[in-house]
């Protein structure tokens, strides 16, 4: 492993020998690989890591989209197709002769039998992996479709085999099993892109590594802290109250709200930014009282693909707090439902019980302007998190949606026009 400081590679022995320090410059290090089981994050790593996040130390991020990035980071690398099926031939050769040589003293059959249950085992590892919440989407299709490779495979050598120990038994088995690998693939390929996942290092770790880095490595200035409530409000210029934005960000999450205005989103798109909890707390009455003055205000729902997140337009259209009675435009650029099932790359889903509930529980007025198979997936608990996406895709995001409402008309093809007269509210088709 690299050291940080000097760049000097430093062996296991090396660590070692001088206490977790580089042999060079002495500089601790923060990991050591050897002792993280299959993890094995390296100070390198985290460091390259925690330079993409904040695209060069130029952008801050929430400790919830380190946790993210870094979870990707260390992922079981994508699943190689070529490389499986070189070790596939390999090992049918070698259990095959090996394992069929033990046995042939007391199994009648014996090579072909231990051929068979080969064949079985790579069916079941293969399909296992296709449902792997430990697996990215790349993995579990790149498994699917080597179960049916290895499906073909079993069929045209089974056969010949079959044939050439003339065993119509043998020659029925194996058939099952081909068909049944080519089945099971073709089915899983159409079902891995949605399935949810799970995180493999938890909240709590990534803080502990980042105090333990900044404790030796010196502060990270561009990662965020909890938002504070801060209920007194904020003496401001009568001067400046008497101007007003003409968009407003809402979101869902007040950290999401807080990485925007961090970022200098509002200064550098015009516009004010909040969240529904009313983050900041201590601007948020005068901002609205400012907003509501505009005509030609346009409203943005920012939020994540979940019952709380797609309640947050309706919420916005009912509420007194916000724009009940009125005739804003009420722009949705958040996550929703379809954008995640037409995802070809994949999103990082997760599921929970309570949501499951909570969605079943949304208004009639929701739950008519989501399709059946959205409905489908949201009341199964699914839900994905602004927070899996970097701040620079979360920025380029926002500001395409900002940037494409500038003439919006019905026939924009970007945007579907839900409801009719002044309350039209728009969604975009597409996230990222």
């Amino acid at each position: 492993m690299k050291c940080i400081n000097c760049g000097t590679d430093n062996t296991l022995k090396d660590r070692t020998a001088n206490n977790g320090r580089c042999k060079q410059c002495h500089h601790p290090f923060v990991f050591e690989p050897t002792t993280m089981g299959t993890l094995k994050i390296t100070d390198p790593m985290f460091g390259k890591i925690l330079a993409d996040i904040s695209a060069n130390d130029t952008l801050y991020f929430t400790p919830k989209q380190l946790l993210y990035f870094l979870d990707n980071r260390i992922r079981n690398k994508a699943f190689q197709t070529r490389s499986f099926v070189f070790l596939y031939f390999f090992f049918n050769i070698w259990v095959t002769l090996f394992v069929g040589g033990i046995t042939s003293a007391f199994l009648p059959n014996s090579f072909l039998v231990a051929n068979l249950v080969y064949q079985a085992a790579t069916i079941f590892y293969l399909f296992n992996n296709t449902k792997s919440s430990k697996l990215t989407t790349a993995s579990r299709k790149a498994s699917a479709k080597t179960l049916r490779i290895v499906g073909i495979l079993i069929l045209v050598l089974g056969i010949l085999v079959s044939l050439t120990v003339n065993s119509f038994p043998i020659f029925c088995i194996l058939v099952i099993l081909g068909m049944l690998s080519i089945f099971l693939g073709t089915r899983q390929l159409g079902r891995v892109g949605n399935l949810p996942q799970e995180f493999l290092v938890t909240q709590s770790y990534v803080d502990g590594w980042l105090e333990n880095w900044q404790a030796i490595n010196g502060r990270i200035n561009k990662v965020l802290h909890e938002p504070q409530n801060q209920i007194s409000p904020a003496s401001i210029n009568p001067d400046v109250t008497a101007y007003s934005f003409d968009r407003l960000v809402v979101c869902d999450s007040a950290n999401i709200a807080q990485l925007l205005i961090a970022n200098n989103f509002h200064f550098e798109n015009n516009c004010a930014i909040l969240s529904v909890n009313g983050y900041p707390q201590s601007i948020f009455d005068t901002t609205m009282e400012m907003l509501r003055r505009n005509p030609n205000l346009q409203v943005f729902a920012f939020h994540d693909c979940s019952p709380k997140g797609v309640s947050l337009v309706y919420h916005l259209r009912t509420s007194e707090n916000w724009f009940l009675n009125s005739e804003v435009t009420i722009i949705d650029v958040g996550l929703l439902p379809r954008q995640i099932l037409a995802n070809k790359r994949g999103m990082f889903i997760q599921n929970a019980e309570y949501l499951a509930k909570k969605s079943k529980e949304l208004p009639l007025e929701i739950r008519q302007s989501l399709t059946a198979e959205e409905l489908t997936w949201l009341d199964a608990g699914n839900f994905v998190e602004l927070e899996s996406f970097s701040p620079q895709m979360l920025i380029k995001v926002l500001r395409s949606g900002i940037s494409g409402s500038l003439n919006l008309t019905n026939d924009d093809s970007s945007f579907i026009v839900v409801g009719d007269g002044g309350n039209d509210i728009y969604m975009v088709e597409s996230f990222g």
